[in-house]
């Protein structure tokens, strides 16, 4: 029986009506008349009220590819520290997002410590709420999902030479959707200060040095280690720049500006 992982945050983070999340997808990404080719972007994933403008800047400028590769941080302590799914399909209001099944049998055997795992997965929105904007843009999409829970700079520099080994190896483009928002729960001021420590390493493609100022300097972004494994992967595979697409904190929607979390979006080529 074919594996299919349920919407675990619709409703919450994203809108549960097909109608309400179609609208809400093409207001935040519809408008971008230029779409680019990527090597990887990252994306933030807190509710679309508060992030979605800027991964919907992101997701906009793209020339999004067939095949994807997801990766995200793992925020409760369930599951595999490297959890892959590697069939099937996740469902969400807009129908079913289906597992590309070669793509991740692939990255299993360049990469054995991933560990197929439904727990790390199963109520985990880093990667679900990257999936309407996806199915939007890209209906005929495939991904392979891959959750993080370890920040050991050697094994994420494995991991993400063992993608770009697979990347490399396609026929075809794919692309690396990397989830991550970025400095939470301080004050409005010292996140943007904090996150533009963080912002400067990811634009010079230098993911020891972001590894290095995110544990030195105290900045809680959630997913550093899925970005250092895809930084590692996009050198291997190439890529010369990356441009910082749109920032943004929650106070810019809610105007607490004592509590905020930061926002990213990211295209790397």
């Amino acid at each position: 029986m074919t594996m299919l992982r349920p919407a675990a945050v619709a409703g919450r983070f994203y809108p549960g009506d097909p109608d309400e999340l179609r609208s809400a997808v093409d207001k935040l990404a519809g408008k971008s008349p230029e779409k680019s080719k990527a090597i990887a972007c990252i994306v933030p994933h807190a509710g679309y009220m508060y992030s979605g403008m800027v991964a919907g800047q992101v997701y906009g400028a793209l020339e999004i590819p067939r095949k994807l590769v997801l990766i995200g941080p793992r925020h409760f302590p369930r599951g595999e520290a490297l959890a892959i799914l590697s069939e099937g399909a996740w469902s969400t209001p807009l129908g079913n997002a289906k597992i590309d099944e070669g793509l991740a049998a692939d990255l299993k055997r360049a990469f054995p410590s991933l560990r197929e795992d439904e727990t790390a997965h199963s109520t985990e929105h880093s990667l679900e709420v990257q999936l309407p904007f996806l199915q939007m843009l890209a209906p005929d999409f495939e991904f392979v999902p891959v959750v993080l829970g370890t920040d050991r700079l050697e094994t994420l520099e494995l991991l993400g030479r063992a993608i770009a080994k697979v990347i490399a190896a396609q026929s075809e483009p794919v692309l690396i959707v990397t989830s991550s928002d970025m400095n939470h729960y301080e004050s409005d001021e010292i996140t943007r200060v904090k996150d533009r420590l963080a912002i400067d390493k990811i634009l010079e493609l230098d993911a020891r040095g972001l590894h290095d100022v995110v544990r030195s300097k105290g900045i809680s972004m959630c997913g550093y280690a899925p970005v250092v494994a895809m930084l590692t992967a996009a050198r291997e595979l190439g890529a010369t720049r990356a441009e910082l697409v749109a920032y943004a904190t929650s106070a810019d929607v809610s105007g607490d500006r004592d509590w905020v979390v930061g926002y990213a979006g990211v295209m790397v080529t």
